[in-house]
């Protein structure tokens, strides 16, 4: 199946937005969790987070505020298994309190992106793609 010309321009707009939270990381707490969201792909995905993280208008430099997102993480829109994931990853920059044993309410895929974040926290940054922390 080819991509149209939107779906082509919306995978170039999230691959950059993805790059630009990337290299809005000042620590490997936030470098880990910015990874996460760019590998999962669908939180990214949504308008709501993008504005909430400040990355809709595609800045030069984002400046990304973790800790307002977490406020608003009920009225982005978002299903209940991206709300976990979505707070699973903030709790690794340190902002809000999402218990590890909301792992269970993950499928797979999502499961192993944060499987692969903690390893990062952890040092072992042969799993990094991108930046390396």
């Amino acid at each position: 199946m080819a991509l149209t010309t939107a779906e082509t321009t919306e995978a170039a707009l999230l691959e950059l937005r993805g790059a630009r939270l990337i290299e809005s990381a000042r620590t490997d707490r936030e470098l880990a969790a910015a990874q996460a969201l760019v590998d999962e792909e669908t939180i990214l995905s949504h308008r709501s987070v993008l504005g909430a993280l400040g990355l809709l208008d595609l800045p030069e430099a984002a400046a990304v505020g973790w800790e307002g997102l977490m406020g608003r993480v009920y009225t982005l829109g978002l299903d209940a298994e991206e709300r976990v994931f979505l707070g699973l990853t903030l709790s690794m920059v340190g902002v809000g309190n999402t218990p590890l044993s909301a792992v269970s309410d993950l499928d797979e895929r999502r499961l192993a992106i944060i499987l692969r974040a903690i390893a990062r926290l952890a040092g072992n940054d042969t799993l990094a793609v991108g930046r390396r922390i």
